[in-house]
């Protein structure tokens, strides 16, 4: 998903996230501000970056404003993307009171865990560019904070992986083994999708090239996954594979290991450490005197 029409696409979902956040924060009131703010008066603040990195959320910093009130002024001077260092000054946000503080901690939440992902996605994509493996993000991301994680690996130069259990089926190894076989597996997955009528894109999980060789009588599928498999054995499944299916890596992939393991051909890798693992970048939003 390209970063710019992220937000288009799953605007109802991330509109949503933005309501359920809010009222969690706020509840009946920010009595804090309630009781020593007027909110008829107007002031300004900016976002400073306190910690180098990848930026990322201030599309969704503007939308989170002017969710809460249309009429604050946003002046976006960076863009999300884009490599920033401390003291940077990434926008500029003016209006009430109440309605700027209020709207605070929820911004900078955001925006610092999407830059953390950003930053992290970034740094080993550029690890791997050398190759044709492209990253991919998982589910192992925070409960309904999904859409703005993956929002933060496409900003960072990653590609999103499914989003929950409705847009693909991928048959994973419970899957298979309650069944007895991956044939079996994919004779009822295939009944299954033609007596509902969808055409979901099937991922099947292999853990051996004889769970491949079962694979290659289903031309319908649409990428197998290596799981937990280490250089050599990579090496072998693509060759096994023969470029019939695309293939992805994934199971106990780090840092440390991405770069060997993008070198043997996989064309993707798929790392739950994007989104479970980074850490966060300091920002803080200071008012404008």
């Amino acid at each position: 998903m390209e970063k710019n029409l992220f937000y288009k696409h799953f605007s109802t979902q991330i509109d949503a996230f933005i309501v359920a956040a809010l009222n969690e924060d706020i509840g009946e009131a920010d009595h804090t501000s309630l009781s020593c703010l007027d909110n008829s008066k107007h002031n300004s603040a900016k976002l400073i970056v306190k910690e180098q990195g990848v930026i990322a959320g201030v599309e969704l910093a503007e939308i989170i404003f002017r969710k809460v009130n249309p009429s604050i002024e946003f002046n976006r001077l960076i863009q999300d993307g884009s490599y920033v260092a401390v003291g940077d000054i990434v926008f500029t946000v003016e209006g009430p009171q109440y309605d700027l503080l209020t709207t605070e901690r929820l911004v900078l939440n955001c925006m610092q865990r999407m830059s953390g992902i950003a930053t992290l996605t970034r740094r080993l994509s550029e690890k791997i560019k050398h190759t044709h493996c492209r990253l991919l993000d998982t589910r192992k991301t925070t409960p309904n904070f999904r859409y703005p994680e993956k929002w933060a690996v496409s900003i960072g130069g990653g590609e999103n992986h499914r989003f929950g259990l409705f847009d693909m089926l991928m048959i994973k190894d419970n899957h298979v083994d309650f069944n007895g076989s991956i044939s079996l597996t994919l004779e009822k997955t295939q009944a299954y999708l033609k007596k509902v009528n969808r055409d979901l894109k099937t991922i099947v999980e292999v853990r051996n090239l004889n769970e491949i060789e079962e694979c290659l009588a289903f031309p319908w599928i649409h990428r197998l996954l290596l799981d937990n498999m280490n250089t050599s054995e990579l090496k072998a499944a693509i060759e096994k594979i023969s470029g019939q299916f695309p293939t992805e890596a994934s199971g106990n992939i780090s840092e440390e290991t991405l770069v060997a393991i993008a070198e043997t051909g996989v064309d993707y890798a798929s790392l739950g450490a994007l989104t479970h693992s980074a850490k966060n970048i300091d920002l803080s939003l200071k008012s404008i005197n």
